[in-house]
Formats: C-alpha cells, structure tokens, sequence
C-alpha cells in the first residue's frame, strides 16, 4: 500500500512552491518509514494520511461546518491503515453524505500539510484532495454528529476565513483546469 499512496502523491502537478515542498516532504515521509495512518484518535500517529472529497457542480462546492475543527471544510476523513486513499473517499462519501459517486474516483488533483486546529489541534494531516462531481440539487442525508450544517458555496462566496486552509488554493487549481 505505500507504494500505492506514493504513486499517487508522485502523480501529483504542484499549483505552487508550497504545495511542490509539501510533495517533497511527503515523498521523503512516505521513503522513510514511519507510519501513514492514523492508528489512533485524536493524532496517534501525530502526522497521518486524510482523503478530503471536494464534491463540486457548475462553480460551486459543497463545504460541511464540521464540529470538531470548526470549520467549513470539504468532507473527507482519514484513510484507515491498509487502505487506499480512493477507498476512503468512497467509504466516507456514504457515511458522512449518504452519496455514491457517478464517476471512478480520479487521481488527487492537490496535496497538502496541515497543522490542525479546532478541539483536536496540533497534529499535522497530510490531505489528498480528490473531486467528486455531483448534482447540487441531489438530496444529501449528512452526518449531524460530525458537522453542525452542510452548505453549497458558488466558488467566490466561500467563507474563506472559517475555512480549511488551502481551500482557496484548491479551488484556484481547479479553476485552472477546468475548460
């Protein structure tokens, strides 16, 4: 399986300097050994593997307010050890939005490394953003223990300063190379 994550973070054109160093990194993490997954909760291993899934349609995103980090975030979570980052966006798209996607699951289109914030802060996660194509008008049954609202965002109205981030950074990127 580490040979199939690197793959996938190999895979991966950088938007920027700092998502070509945080690839760098991540490569080096993946060569050197130490564990990928979480293996315990809240942040044991203090640096781990998260799948986010940008669900998007027609210039906008579906953002979740998720209650632990505060924030409005892309739904996702961490990858189970042993699992492929792929799998876990399938795993999580049905749990946390009771979706099936339309389409194979792509290839990441960024990576990035944060430090958390929120109730469980100070770990670092190291994310794979994947897309999920979906219909904004679909019916959505989300987890109401892990997010306190769910809401679609036309790509210039998203709170930025209650988000995840490098959220601006992936829409950037993806506007890049939409058609």
């Amino acid at each position: 399986m580490r040979q199939q994550i690197r793959q996938e973070v190999a895979a991966i054109v950088p938007l920027d300097q700092l998502e070509r160093s945080q690839l760098a990194d991540t490569l080096a993490w993946i060569a050197g050994g130490d564990e990928l997954f979480r293996l315990a909760k809240p942040a044991t291993p203090p640096k781990h593997l998260v799948a986010y899934f940008v669900v998007v349609d027609d210039g906008h995103v579906l953002l979740v307010d998720h209650r632990n980090a505060q924030l409005w975030l892309p739904p996702g979570g961490h990858v189970d050890p042993g699992e492929h980052p792929r799998t876990t966006v399938l795993r999580e798209l049905a749990e946390e939005l009771g979706l099936a996607p339309t389409h194979a699951v792509a290839a990441p289109l960024m990576l990035t490394v944060t430090t958390t914030v929120g109730l469980s802060a100070g770990h670092t996660d190291v994310s794979l953003w994947y897309v999920i194509h979906a219909d904004r008008r679909q019916a959505i049954t989300w987890d109401e223990n892990e997010f306190s609202g769910i809401r679609w965002f036309a790509f210039d109205d998203v709170p930025f300063g209650r988000s995840e981030p490098h959220l601006r950074r992936f829409l950037a990127k993806l506007k890049a190379l939409s058609p």
